[in-house]
Formats: C-alpha cells, structure tokens, sequence
C-alpha cells in the first residue's frame, strides 16, 4: 500500500472512530492532523504533486472540499478523506488552512529563456482571473509558488476533461500542448 493512501486510511479511521463537534471556526485537531500528513506539517508536502494549502484563499479550498464529497472532483484519497466531514467541518478546514502563511517552496524555474517566454506567454491569459502577481483573490485559488508538479498535473487534467469543476479552465488549457503547459508550470511554481 502506498505511503499516501496508507495516510489517508488511517486518517478516515481517526475521522470515523473518533468524531469531534467543532464550532464553527475551529477546525478538528484531528482532522487537521490528517490533512498536514500529506499537506505538510509546515505547509509544504513533500510529495510534489500534492498542493500546498497553507494560505490558499478561503472560497477556493471550501469549494474544492465540497466538490471532492459531492463527487465534482475526483480523487480517491481526498474523496474518502471528506464523505463524512458535515459542512461545518469543511468550512473550518478552509478557514484554517487560509489563514496560515504561505510557505516558500524554493523553487526557481528553469533558466531557459524560451521556456520562461513561453510560460509567461501562456501564462497571460492567466492573469485575467488569478491576478498579475498569479496570487488569486478570494475566489480564484494562488498559483504563484505552487508545488510545479501539481500544477502541471493539474492543469492536464483539466485540458483532458480530467477534472470537470471548472469548464472554462478545461476549454482554455485545451488549446495549449502539454510542453506549454509544462512550462507554464514550472514558471508559476519559481514565482
């Protein structure tokens, strides 16, 4: 069994067998635990295809944990991890997790130039709705400094109806080959 879906196990189990009543700003404990387990207990996962959250603008990481329960998103770990999280839960998760600092990734893209001219290229289109600085606002998620794999992965999964909660994302990225979006990857994770 793999380490990630090893975690997520035991943490469904934690949820399950040990429930707590959070108010409506306080995240579980628990919860939290299981989600910093593949997260990052400092806010950078150490698997790069797993995103950060840790200062993520609030709307977005609500709206996502509600589309993995309602089946909108699909991912077998986080899927299983939030079917019995009430929507009190939910919110208090991505009230928490926006408020913490966004962490450095120390990642710097590549030194080619034609790479960063394409990404930036690319990437311009972007700013219409994440913003100059690709930091997003209170609904449009931070994609400067991301983790490069996960955005990368991301983005495909759109471009190939992968992932189906943000149609216009998919109809945009469907016009790019997967070598631009590599590089528009790579040029928001160094940001």
């Amino acid at each position: 069994m793999n380490r990630l879906l090893w975690f997520s196990v035991v943490g469904v189990l934690l949820i399950l067998l040990s429930p707590s009543t959070p108010s409506a700003n306080e995240a579980p404990t628990k919860t939290v635990a299981v989600c910093t387990s593949c997260h990052g207990e400092n806010g950078l996962p150490a698997d790069s295809n797993i995103p950060i959250l840790w200062g993520q603008e609030f709307y977005y990481l609500y709206v996502q944990l509600k589309d993995y329960k309602a089946g909108r998103r699909a991912n077998e770990v986080m899927s299983d991890i939030v079917a019995n999280l009430d929507k009190a839960t939910l919110r208090a998760l991505a009230q928490h997790f926006s408020e913490q600092p966004w962490p450095s990734n120390g990642y710097r893209a590549p030194d080619d130039e034609e790479s960063k001219a394409l990404a930036a290229l690319g990437a311009g289109e972007c700013v219409q709705c994440h913003l100059g600085g690709f930091e997003g606002n209170s609904r449009i998620p931070r994609l400067a400094g991301q983790q490069a794999d996960y955005l990368k992965r991301t983005m495909l999964e759109f471009k190939n109806k992968v992932r189906m909660n943000s149609p216009a994302i998919g109809s945009l990225l469907a016009s790019y080959s997967d070598d631009d979006i590599a590089a528009m990857a790579h040029y928001l994770a160094g940001l």
